[in-house]
């Protein structure tokens, strides 16, 4: 019985060795999938990440007023695989260490995050596009020359341009 009187007053002493979670942070490990962030600026909206998406919880659509695509997230569905982050070609979607998913039953449907990727003006022939990230442009295109007014172009423009510099440069 002494022994178990001995652990009780360690403990009182010591404090208790649990975070009191709604009323304080507890820290997450640096490495955790938690929730997704979304860089629009950096999409191209390739469909790339709803396309692998476990969960279908990645959508993809045409904003109401069409000019741009609305880039959609359920977390109710989201499984923090991590393959939307893997397969973007540009770099545009992070897992967060964010573990807080927690929300009323109410607000299961509404538990959306949307990021809007904004179409702008082919800088040749006006045509609405999604540009081109400037880290995909240089991936295909390289360094050399201007990469940024092609990641500006449509593909069309594009494909002109470079058959343009390829003549005048033979």
């Amino acid at each position: 019985m002494g022994s178990f009187l001995k652990v009780i007053l360690q403990n009182i002493v010591k404090g208790p060795s649990t975070i009191k979670y709604p009323f304080e942070d507890s820290p997450a490990p640096e490495k955790l999938r938690g929730l997704i962030k979304h860089n629009p600026e950096a999409c191209v909206a390739c469909g790339m990440c709803a396309y692998v998406c476990a969960g279908g919880a990645i959508r993809l659509q045409e904003s109401d007023d069409k000019a741009g695509m609305d880039f959609i997230v359920w977390h109710n569905t989201c499984t923090f695989c991590g393959l939307c982050e893997f397969y973007c070609p540009t770099k545009a979607i992070h897992l967060t260490n964010d573990y807080h998913t927690a929300h009323l039953q109410a607000d299961k449907y509404s538990y959306v995050e949307k990021t809007y990727v904004k179409n702008q003006p082919c800088i040749r022939c006006g045509e609405p596009i999604i540009p081109l990230s400037p880290i995909f442009a240089e991936k295909i295109y390289g360094k050399d020359g201007d990469v940024k007014s092609l990641a500006k172009m449509c593909p069309e423009c594009r494909r002109k341009a470079i058959w343009e510099g390829c003549v005048h440069k033979a």
